[in-house]
């Protein structure tokens, strides 16, 4: 016989369907951290095979940049996420440049060398906080005053 009262049981069942499903902060920043690694593993595939250029690709698009930007202390604001989602892919390209130049004045330069490099920023600066936007405020996003048009003037 069940003597468990019944809300307390239905609060349980919601706060395990929550807990699953919900992507939190930290594992944003794992998934950071990890995927500039899954990269350089993903390099490894013999031949040319997609298996092989498609994460590494996604990885120097989006991987750095998202590790700059995201996770916002507080989160962003409704206004923000377009600013954040926009500066990904040239933050992250503007890295990768910055990497790939470094490489090449020290007479480095590979493609192991250069996941490598950009892997291990991605994944010190996944454990920093985002850098801040000005959108990023919550009170960023400000519906727009317009002057009255009846008080002459120059």
């Amino acid at each position: 016989m069940n003597t468990a009262d019944p809300e307390d049981i239905a609060d349980t069942d919601e706060a395990e369907d929550t807990t699953g499903t919900r992507v939190t902060p930290t594992h944003l920043r794992v998934l950071l951290a990890a995927s500039g690694w899954l990269a350089l593993a993903a390099t490894a595939v013999p031949g040319p095979s997609a298996l092989r250029w498609i994460p590494a690709l996604l990885f120097v698009l989006s991987g750095p940049g998202c590790a700059v930007l995201y996770p916002q202390p507080g989160g962003l604001a409704p206004g923000a996420r377009l600013e954040a989602v926009a500066l990904v892919a040239p933050v992250s390209l503007s890295l990768g440049v910055l990497t790939a130049t470094s490489l090449f004045l020290v007479e480095g330069f590979s493609a192991t060398a250069f996941l490598v490099s950009l892997a291990a920023f991605t994944t010190v600066t996944a454990a920093l906080p985002g850098l801040a936007l000005p959108a990023a405020r919550r009170d960023a996003v400000e519906p727009v005053r317009r002057r009255s048009s009846g008080g002459g003037g120059a």
